[in-house]
């Protein structure tokens, strides 16, 4: 058997099609009322298997655990922009710790966020017992280009690069890893959902992707894996303040064409 393979279930098959509409590697063809797979093209998204009202298509080799669905989920779009409208970037934490079962929903949001050609790229990295080992070699490359780095950014240049500069005392860390880093910050922004959900605070902190990206020892403490990159880091935390309005923005610029 194949290492990952589709496999079609002829006998609950009923040809109705539906596999072969959704296959984005049109791989999938109806053929004497039974599906049937048609070369070696699958990406094995998952389209087909989620599709098929007969449960006719398992895949193999490309994880398990898929979930049914129970009636239509729909979050409140006043909601999701209020979620959107209020969020901020938190720098000051209360010292509480993060309940395990938080960050496990957390880390979920990533595991399932969508990939590009369902590359399914994304691994993690949790900074607990070495966060502040790791933070303070962060700190000690910053100080030694931080010269350089005043010239592109004001923040870094009239910053006070002290020990807590990149995570601000903040109980955990989760740095995100990825082969294409476009997939890593679509999971950041699916992390950051969850977290807000659950009342904490997020940091992007572009300034540790940036040093653990230049950083041949932080990459091998994280244990960055040959192909991958530093996508981006969140700082999780529940705030030490309270927000009271909204940020200001510029109007929307947008044309209709």
């Amino acid at each position: 058997m194949k290492q990952r393979q589709v496999i079609i279930d002829t006998e609950r098959c009923v040809g109705c099609g539906l596999c072969s509409r959704v296959c984005v590697a049109r791989n999938i063809a109806i053929s004497g009322q039974k599906a049937g797979t048609i070369g070696e093209s699958c990406i094995f998204c998952g389209q087909c298997s989620a599709v098929c009202p007969q449960k006719a298509i398992s895949m193999v080799g490309r994880g398990d655990g898929q979930v049914e669905k129970e009636g239509d989920v729909r979050l409140c779009p006043d909601d999701v922009l209020n979620a959107i409208r209020f969020r901020r970037s938190v720098r000051t934490f209360q010292q509480r710790e993060i309940p395990r079962e938080v960050l496990a929903q957390i880390l979920e949001a990533g595991r399932l966020t969508h990939t590009a050609k369902n590359a399914q790229d994304l691994s993690f990295a949790v900074l607990d017992r070495e966060k502040d080992r790791v933070e303070g070699m962060a700190v000690r490359l910053f100080r030694a280009v931080r010269p350089i780095a005043g010239w592109f950014s004001p923040l870094a240049r009239n910053s006070r690069i002290d020990e807590h500069f990149f995570f601000f005392r903040a109980p955990t860390v989760i740095v995100i890893l990825a082969n294409d880093p476009t997939n890593g910050v679509l999971a950041a922004q699916n992390m950051e959902f969850v977290a807000e959900a659950n009342g904490l605070g997020v940091l992007y902190s572009g300034f540790f992707t940036m040093a653990a990206r230049a950083s041949r020892k932080i990459k091998q403490v994280i244990g960055v894996p040959k192909g991958k990159r530093v996508a981006m880091t969140l700082v999780l935390g529940y705030p030490g303040v309270k927000y009271l309005r909204s940020t200001p923005h510029r109007a929307l610029d947008v044309r209709y064409l």
